[in-house]
């Protein structure tokens, strides 16, 4: 088995501002801690330096328009259309070099879904992919150019099937919308409520229309969802759903804000239900496009996405974290020593019983509306 591992220093050339929740900086944290085990410098692993998209990669999904946009903002300027395309101040803010970050992070996606596709690997990690809220004309939850959409239409282009599974606590908005009337590419979302979370949007009741009818599947979770019932619904219905879609290639986006401390969000999530996930996932998938998303404690995001790339290469790791590791995140405040330490808050009895309840009728409703469209 050949993986590949995209990245570069370039990324933390960027910020999205000192009072923004994403850290562009989780991305070298978790680099470093990767690094640091090894997982690099293995037999099968083919490390690749991120190259930047191009304009017209970027142009096979989002506008005209809206791009040219972008690039006026480059500067960190916005001009007072920029509004309408979700550019300004709070979630999308301007900063400097905002295009070139989206093609950065664009580039390493296209990178990751050349190897698969073209037969160089079965497996391909971008950590600083999986930016999946941003539309065709407007930027939307930290999101201007949405990789994992134009990492998508490059394998449609390819004459590949996809399966994008969405880990993410935020509904994986973007990318649904993008392929929500075709049957080339099926969709599936775990995430928290829109009831109680941006964006909003991800309802059972969304399934596709026309011949994309049954093929975008969401599962929105109550707030406070834990392990068990998060393991629970993802496997009463993804592994059935992969084994009737039976894609090409697998998109996954690998978010980690699901977890219990995230600042953001209200799940429950530990990240020893996070390994079981993406263990399961593994042993599910020949061909795997890995990409990263949110995760808003930075913490959270290194040793998750170095347990992520420690399973992908079929590596056991030590608790202990690499002694040179922690002397670069002592200097970020994080003195924790140990790889796996992010447990999930204990829950009465009665918001468990509840959160069961309701979790139990989505995955029913998935069962009997969506099922009988796509299972054989």
């Amino acid at each position: 088995m050949k993986t590949a591992f995209y990245y570069t220093d370039a990324y933390v050339d960027f910020d999205y501002g000192p009072l923004h929740p994403l850290k562009v900086i989780r991305l070298k944290l978790a680099y470093d801690l990767i690094q640091a085990y090894g997982l690099l410098s293995l037999p099968s692993v083919h490390f690749f330096p991120t190259e930047k998209a191009t304009d017209e990669d970027v142009a096979t999904f989002h506008s005209e328009k809206y791009l040219s946009v972008m690039k006026e903002a480059n500067d960190g300027h916005a001009q007072s259309h920029a509004y309408a395309y979700g550019l300004g101040p709070g979630d999308n803010p301007v900063f400097p070099g905002v295009y070139d970050w989206s093609l950065w992070v664009t580039g390493a996606t296209i990178q990751a879904v050349d190897f698969v596709a073209d037969g160089q690997g079965e497996i391909a990690f971008n950590i600083a992919g999986g930016l999946h809220h941003a539309q065709h004309s407007r930027a939307s939850g930290f999101c201007y150019v949405n990789d994992a959409v134009v990492g998508i239409l490059r394998l449609l282009k390819k004459g590949k099937r996809v399966f994008y599974l969405d880990l993410d606590a935020h509904h994986g908005d973007g990318v649904q919308a993008a392929f929500y009337q075709t049957d080339q590419v099926m969709t599936v979302s775990l995430h928290e409520t829109g009831h109680t979370l941006f964006p909003g949007c991800g309802f059972e009741h969304e399934i596709g229309e026309g011949k994309g009818k049954g093929y975008s599947v969401n599962l929105p979770l109550p707030p406070y969802t834990d392990d068990e019932t998060y393991l629970w619904a993802f496997e009463k219905v993804v592994p059935r759903l992969l084994e009737a879609f039976r894609p090409d290639i697998l998109v996954t986006q690998l978010g980690v804000d699901s977890f219990a401390n995230d600042p953001l969000t209200n799940l429950n999530i530990s990240i020893f239900g996070f390994e079981k996930v993406v263990r399961r996932i593994k042993d599910l998938s020949r061909k795997w496009v890995a990409l990263g998303g949110g995760g808003y404690e930075i913490w959270n995001v290194a040793r998750a996405w170095t347990l992520a790339w420690a399973v992908m290469n079929d590596v056991e790791l030590s608790e202990e974290l690499p002694e040179g590791f922690l002397e670069k995140a002592g200097r970020l405040g994080i003195h924790e020593k140990k790889l796996r330490g992010a447990s999930s808050k204990p829950a009465s009895e009665n918001q468990r019983r509840e959160i069961r309840s309701e979790t139990e009728r989505v995955v029913s409703y998935i069962e009997k509306t969506v099922f009988p469209l796509v299972l054989p």
